[in-house]
């Protein structure tokens, strides 16, 4: 099951018989992988799949237990290789976090890893370095000034200054194999569209790209070939322009994917609200008033820079309200905390789990019982065999994957984190639950699993406010839509709309703005 190959002068490189193994888990089988110059080239997989093990062997972070790699000639033992060997074999990375420092200029990021220009006791010559930072920059068509922060570029310019760093030692004429890993996961729709029109331009100019996503809509649009990898198998290379989403979905799950998932009954209009705001404002926020009742799912739609993460968190008491009014179940709280806010029922699933929704570390079952610690005490002793069940039985009720409870969570897939971390909140039966981009970075068969969950809280009469840059899934389980532009809530929309109806109100809105 494979697409044509593409001429031995058009390949650039070929991967065979990769393999590795951790324990008694095999992460990659016998995995190929071939890639052409002149192409964006899709690799698709669920989480744990082996795309990410993969990555980091072509980059020479992990040794493969067997396996070679052909490109211009040139053959590479991957079972020894190491970064220096992944660069001189034309590989270059832009991670998801990009890997971009907001405090530093832009010029001071691309003189990360070595790209200053030093004078002969080896001092920076400041100077040179940001007439060089300029040149880059003029390269890959990125008008700003060397000299401004990073932090006041958007995100698709902060993506373009890390495809730039990663590409700025490569000859104008030269050509390089450039892997993003997930470049759009944060990214709304239009602004991912910018960033993919980029990456068409690099094909263009004779690079190899890869694109490593879970937006299957993307990759369809975006690349030339895909390959997807399934329990560490090579499944398939295809030509994009052959593969449905309802196929590739197939080759990424080994099944079809039912998306059953919809929005709960309509909620109770005349039940007494168990959150309210009023004229809040603080950081973008001008004045956000929104009501939310029980059992409803009120979706958050909008571009980056609208303030919706913002919102979120002062919500939950982990940003501060500057003006306006907390109401919960009735009451106004005053200078809300976190701490506060839990106590009354307000749980809050962040955007980045790795930084601020597990302890990576920690066991699954201590990640699962965090914060919940004290119903497992008696008599100053902790009940390990209460906790265990229970954490054995809410690995079952939300799917998580997991090989044992004790296993530490950052050796499991990201979207049986995401279950954890969603799991943790749910088994406390939340009055309010906020999700931050819940779904972003975890397979479509996870990512069906999470919107489930998040339905079946409705059902049982949680209040849940949902931003999404998917604005597939927000119109698909949102009873309505808020789109939150300028700092104001601009627009409403009830369930039932499109999604592209849903994009172009946000992008309408965004316009009257300018």
């Amino acid at each position: 099951m494979s697409a044509m190959p593409a001429d031995d002068a058009r390949t650039a490189i070929v991967v065979r018989g990769l393999s590795k193994s951790f324990g008694s888990t095999q992460a990659l089988d016998g995995v190929r992988l071939e890639l052409a110059w002149g192409e964006i080239h899709g690799l698709v997989g669920g989480n744990g799949s082996g795309k990410s093990t993969l990555i980091k062997i072509l980059a020479g972070v992990l040794e493969a237990d067997a396996g070679e790699l052909t490109t211009d000639g040139s053959t590479w033992d991957l079972t020894r290789h190491t970064p220096a060997e992944s660069a001189r074999a034309g590989f270059r990375f832009v991670h998801q976090d990009l890997g971009v420092v907001p405090v530093l200029s832009v010029g001071d990021n691309l003189g990360l890893g070595g790209h200053f220009v030093r004078g002969p006791l080896g001092t920076i010559r400041s100077r040179r370095s940001r007439r060089r930072a300029a040149e880059v920059l003029r390269r890959f068509d990125l008008d700003v000034d060397p000299r401004v922060t990073a932090a006041s570029l958007s995100t698709p310019q902060r993506a373009l200054l890390a495809i730039a760093r990663a590409l700025q030692d490569v000859d104008e004429s030269g050509r390089a194999i450039l892997v993003l890993d997930e470049p759009t996961a944060a990214l709304p729709a239009e602004e991912a569209s910018e960033l993919l029109r980029t990456l068409r331009r690099l094909a263009e100019a004779g690079h190899s790209v890869v694109l490593v996503t879970h937006r299957l809509d993307e990759v369809r649009r975006a690349a030339d070939r895909v390959t997807c990898i399934r329990d560490g198998r090579h499944v398939g290379t295809l030509d994009a322009a052959d593969l449905s989403e309802a196929r590739l979905v197939e080759l990424i799950l080994g099944g079809k994917l039912e998306r059953t998932v919809t929005a709960a009954g309509p909620a109770d209009a005349s039940a007494a609200p168990v959150l309210e705001l009023r004229h809040v404002a603080g950081g973008p926020l001008r004045d956000v008033s929104l009501t939310l009742r029980p059992g409803e799912i009120v979706g958050i739609a909008g571009l980056l820079g609208s303030g919706r993460t913002e919102l979120m968190e002062m919500i939950y008491g982990a940003r501060r309200i500057e003006r306006g009014d907390l109401v919960v179940r009735g009451t106004a709280v005053r200078s809300p905390s976190t701490s506060a806010m839990t106590r009354r029922g307000v749980a809050f699933v962040p955007e980045d789990r790795i930084a601020a929704g597990i302890f990576p570390q920690e066991s699954v079952a201590t990640n699962m019982t965090a914060g919940q610690s004290g119903r497992y005490f008696a008599k100053l002793r902790l009940r390990t065999g209460l906790l265990l069940r229970d954490v054995a039985r809410d690995v079952s009720t939300y799917a998580v994957r997991t090989s044992s409870v004790h296993l530490p969570i950052n050796a499991l897939s990201g979207g049986n984190q995401q279950k954890v971390v969603l799991g943790r909140w749910l088994r406390t039966s939340p009055t309010v639950l906020l999700l931050d981009e819940p779904t972003q970075g975890i397979d479509v068969g996870s990512r069906e699993t999470v919107l489930g969950l998040v339905s079946e809280a409705s059902r049982a009469g949680t209040a849940v406010i949902l931003v999404s840059s998917e604005f597939e899934e927000l119109t698909r389980i949102s009873h309505r839509v808020l789109v939150l532009c300028d700092g104001r809530i601009a627009d409403e929309h009830p369930h039932g709309m499109t999604s592209h109806d849903l994009l172009e109100s946000v992008l309408e809105k965004q316009r009257a703005t300018r």
